[in-house]
């Protein structure tokens, strides 16, 4: 340990560096004495025997049985080794602590490792029960040390209610200000049951329930919802042999399904003071999709829509130029039933009362759009995207002439210290400041991207989030407009 290029990026910069997603990764027999203690000596028997230290079933298979069963390869190898110091500071608070000056953080919000994938546990009792035990231990083993780190609470989302009582748990009793969200449950399909059959339900759009109350019980709380679901797994991310095919755009694709349904379900309508949180996902996705979001407004709003409506179309002028214009392939055809479709393709979505229903007929109904300027303000405010140091995507977040209507998306350092993306902790800072090097963003946009925008994600929630941290004063200055 000693002075870094970080450290040293960190001395010449006027504003403190925040980041809002490290990871700690939890000291195994100190994790299963809480879980113990919340649950019993049998879950935590079951949880180590069950796979909670991560999928071992496909490592057992044989490649035929992998590839007959279409195993999907999970992560190996995923904490870096080569470094010491950085495998026991992934582990202990004191010595993250006594490393962030030369890691160049001046604060960070630290998310689970074992405990990403609880709030996901198909068991109830299970994945309570982990929740549960993961929050105290992080709670326990951050609490002296919460002037320049706080913990992340697992949220589990498969009622509205098991989310609630443990939000209220987490906040009220544990006093954590930070939470990591299930970004979405796998429910089954009862008219086809089996292994492969489920549907992903992310809250908001043609969801189970009504997660309203959630959203309303951040509110109250004082807490951003943030995402840090995997979707390896899912989709294309399927394949039996190669990790890095199931690992590249995971973060991205699972965060960009619950963004559209955040969006489309109109939470940000309904909501507008919440801020949510997409980690370690970057942000190329989300300026193509607040681009996407746009253009498709502008080709499907209400009234574009009677561009597509095949009451408008004049049929008679449709088969006179297929006589005029259609020469051989017309010849003889023109009095098939599927000729005939030409005049009629698409008219079966709309028959009878549906029709007369605005929302069936215009996506973006729900959520009040009647111009495509009403897009950045229901999206821009709210939405907030985890980037990591070394990612070059970065800057799109920055770039005002291409975002349409000048946005400036928002951003967030996102270092993923613990994990296998960060090799040397005292890299971190001076990989995300290369963009800067490089001339790709300003020193302006990497004092929001390291500091304004995390202090808005945080602060806009809970204005005390940084009150009795080393950051408070000029938290304090930069929220007062001085």
């Amino acid at each position: 340990m000693g002075k870094s290029s970080s450290a040293e990026i960190r001395a010449r910069l006027s504003h403190p560096i925040i980041d809002s997603d490290g990871h700690t990764v939890e000291f195994l027999p100190a994790f299963l004495d809480v879980l113990k203690e919340v649950a019993g000596p049998d879950i935590a028997d079951r949880y180590v025997k069950g796979g909670g230290l991560g999928s071992s079933r496909w490592y057992q298979a044989s490649p035929r049985e992998r590839l007959e069963r279409r195993m999907t390869r999970p992560p190996w190898w995923g904490v870096a080794m080569k470094n010491t110091i950085d495998r026991a500071t992934a582990s202990m608070p004191k010595l993250l602590y006594e490393r962030l000056d030369e890691i160049g953080l001046d604060f960070t919000v630290l998310y689970p490792s074992l405990g990403l994938g609880a709030p996901h546990t198909q068991d109830e009792e299970m994945r309570r029960a982990t929740c549960r035990a993961f929050n105290i231990y992080h709670a326990r083993i951050f609490r002296e040390y919460s002037t320049r780190m706080t913990p992340a609470a697992c949220i589990p989302m498969h009622t509205p209610q098991e989310a609630i009582d443990e939000l209220e748990y987490a906040v009220s009793t544990l006093g954590m200000k930070a939470i990591m969200v299930a970004g979405y449950v796998a429910r089954p399909i009862p008219a086809h049951p089996g292994d492969h059959a489920y549907w992903l339900d992310t809250f908001c759009l043609d969801s189970a329930f009504d997660y309203d109350p959630v959203w309303a019980k951040c509110i109250q709380l004082g807490v951003a919802p943030t995402f840090h679901s995997s979707s390896q797994g899912l989709g294309f991310r399927t394949s039996v042999n190669n990790y890095m095919y199931n690992h590249i755009g995971h973060f991205a694709a699972a965060g960009e399904g619950l963004c559209k349904a955040l969006f489309f379900a109109g939470v940000t309508r309904r909501f507008p003071q919440l801020k949510f949180g997409f980690l370690e996902c970057g942000v190329g996705w989300a300026c193509s999709l607040y681009s996407d979001l746009i253009g498709h407004w502008k080709k499907r709003n209400r009234a574009g829509m009677e561009n597509y409506n095949p009451g408008n179309l004049d049929r008679e002028l449709l088969m006179e130029l297929c006589h005029r214009y259609g020469g051989e392939i017309v010849k003889g055809r023109l009095d098939s039933p599927e000729a005939r479709s030409l005049a009629t393709v698409g008219i079966h979505a709309f028959t009878g009362a549906s029709a007369e229903d605005p929302a069936a007929i215009d996506d973006f109904a729900q959520i009040g759009v009647t111009q495509p300027s009403d897009i950045p303000k229901l999206f821009v405010p709210n939405f907030y995207f985890g980037c990591e140091a070394d990612d070059p995507v970065n800057a799109m977040a920055f770039d005002a002439k291409k975002n349409p209507y000048g946005a400036r998306l928002r951003a967030i350092f996102s270092s993923d210290i613990g994990h296998w993306d960060v090799p040397d902790m005292s890299e971190v800072a001076e990989e995300a400041y290369e963009l800067v090097d490089q001339g790709v963003i300003t020193e302006h946009d990497f004092r929001d991207f390291v500091f304004v925008n995390p202090v808005r994600l945080w602060t806009d929630m809970n204005p005390n989030f940084f009150k009795g941290t080393v950051v408070e004063a000029q938290v304090d200055k930069l929220l007062s407009g001085n």
